[in-house]
């Protein structure tokens, strides 16, 4: 595969995208490479060199875990702002693991789900009562909600009849 990342190919695709789309495409530079844009703004994603990536940007669950962590502290920023509550800062961590259903009753025997620990952690002269509801706001915010619901995802050919 030839590639194809060059800056004026990239910017003709990202001007040419509508609103509310997001484009990911390989960029031919490496085994792994992605090029992920929205029409303002430009990342870049791809696999560690443990597993054959150049490891130029986040993995893709390194990005989700990133979305999720953005949303939860933007959520608790407005929050409190709302609020008019003393919230400084927030600061959350995110890991994601693969781990056995021993405790899901409707699991089949040695499945296993996906696990995201998060950890919030609030900075600013904040009560205890103030603490607790902004740790059930987390759970709130948009991602969160998208992450726990029914998720239908629909996948076609671009060179398919729509």
């Amino acid at each position: 595969m030839s590639s194809i990342d060059t800056e004026a190919h990239w910017s003709a695709l990202q001007a040419a995208l509508p609103p509310k789309t997001v484009l990911v495409a390989s960029t031919g530079g490496g085994r792994f490479e992605q090029v992920l844009m929205d029409g303002r703004h430009r990342l870049r994603a791809d696999e560690p060199a443990a597993v054959g990536g150049n490891d130029i940007g986040p993995g893709p669950y390194e990005l989700l875990l990133m979305s999720l962590g953005a949303c939860t502290s933007m959520t608790l920023k407005m929050y409190a702002d709302q609020k008019k509550w003393p919230l400084q800062n927030v600061e959350v961590r995110l890991t994601h693991a693969k781990v056995y259903a021993e405790d899901c009753a409707t699991c089949e025997k040695g499945a296993k789900l996906d696990r995201i620990e998060r950890v919030v952690t609030l900075f600013g002269p904040l009560s205890e009562e103030q603490k607790a509801r902004l740790m059930e706001i987390a759970d709130k915010c948009p991602v969160h909600r998208t992450l726990t619901s029914k998720i239908d995802i629909v996948t076609r050919r671009a060179d398919a009849a729509a």
